[in-house]
């Protein structure tokens, strides 16, 4: 007969802080993405708010309320909650196989492979034109080829670090610095689009660069959910693996974890997460620095906790960000990336400083 003993009171009360800090955040996520549907040019009362929202994108009788909240607010809103989440968890994943608290999709060069494929597909395939109205504006004129051109120019750049690391044996430090390698090689093959490229084009390459959840669209929406929502769970699952790496490679390898192939497997779905969300959003930087650090300092190192609360610290940063850049200097909107740019350099700067010490 087996006498199951009752967890110590201590570990009790650990459990309890992370989970609740954990509903805290969920519960913040939630009130600001109601508040953030009334906010805008337009203003929604409460009553307008609700009208909207039971009235769906398939009804036949369209108000003004609705098509703002169905057309306009509630595709940003979700989509920077999909985005968020799997920007902070894919950088948490990979700050913990690399072991590298400066590991993150945008500093791993992952976010500039993207941007050279839209360049690509923007000035050879012609994915770019100026629409004239009353004014000029830059227009993208497929919805999915530059987003596809951006997944596989991404994608490209993590294969070549991945085959090296492999085919080498690089170190963790030597992987991050072949992904700012390739960040620059990235860089400067976007540079030579550009300088021939015509006016027309150039705009269009900004125009994308920029990070913008605006462009997302219910399909791509359902897309990014597709890829996102099972890494987070393959994240989960391998929660142990990821505590154990944090112990060391010895004790690791002692307890049956297969190191080699936890870290290959790891930087794979964390780039086919982030190549998903660049492809359709744009270069969002610093999201997956910023959220796994400010997860950490709170509730410490435990993977268990750390993956879900780190999702949804990018879930509430990426939309707080928006919410930001949608009424900073309202009616203008602002591209989000600039928002989280800001957030991240510092940050980046004092973990250069605090490892420098």
């Amino acid at each position: 007969m087996f006498i199951v003993k009752k967890p110590p009171r201590s570990y009790v009360e650990y459990t309890k802080r992370k989970f609740h800090f954990g509903l805290l955040l969920f519960g913040m996520l939630i009130f600001i993405a109601i508040f953030t549907i009334s906010l805008g040019p337009f203003h929604l009362s409460f009553r307008e708010l609700w009208h909207g929202l039971i009235h769906s994108a398939s009804s036949k009788v369209f108000t003004k309320s609705s098509l703002i909240v169905w057309h306009i607010r509630l595709p940003r809103i979700i989509a920077a909650v999909i985005a968020g989440a799997g920007l902070a968890a894919a950088g948490a994943v990979m700050q913990c196989v690399l072991k590298n608290p400066l590991a993150s999709p945008f500093t791993l060069g992952i976010s500039h492979g993207a941007a050279f494929g839209a360049a690509f597909a923007i000035v050879f395939l012609k994915a770019g034109e100026i629409h004239s109205a009353n004014t000029d504006a830059v227009l993208i004129t497929s919805s999915y080829l530059t987003p596809f051109a951006a997944f596989i120019g991404s994608l490209a750049g993590v294969l070549i670090i991945l085959l090296l690391a492999k085919w080498r044996n690089l170190t963790p430090s030597a992987v991050i610095l072949s992904g700012i390698a390739m960040g620059s090689l990235f860089i400067a093959g976007t540079t030579m689009i550009e300088y021939f490229a015509n006016d027309m084009e150039v705009a269009s390459i900004v125009f994308w660069t920029f990070g913008d959840i605006g462009r997302a669209t219910w399909k791509q929406i359902g897309v990014m959910g597709l890829i996102i929502f099972p890494s987070l769970i393959y994240f989960l699952l391998n929660r142990w693996n990821y505590n154990a790496l944090n112990s060391g490679e010895e004790v690791a390898k002692g307890l049956g974890v297969s190191t080699q192939r936890v870290r290959l497997t790891g930087m794979i779905v964390s780039s086919l997460v982030v190549s998903v969300i660049v492809a359709f959003l744009g270069i969002i930087g610093f999201i997956g620095l910023v959220a796994p650090h400010s997860a950490r300092r709170v509730i410490g190192n435990d993977h268990r906790f750390l993956i879900p609360i780190t999702a949804l610290s990018g879930s509430l940063l990426l939309l707080c960000a928006d919410t930001a850049a949608r009424n900073l200097i309202s009616p203008v909107i602002l591209p989000v990336g600039v928002i989280t740019s800001f957030m991240g350099a510092p940050l980046f700067i004092y973990i250069l400083a605090r490892k420098r010490r």
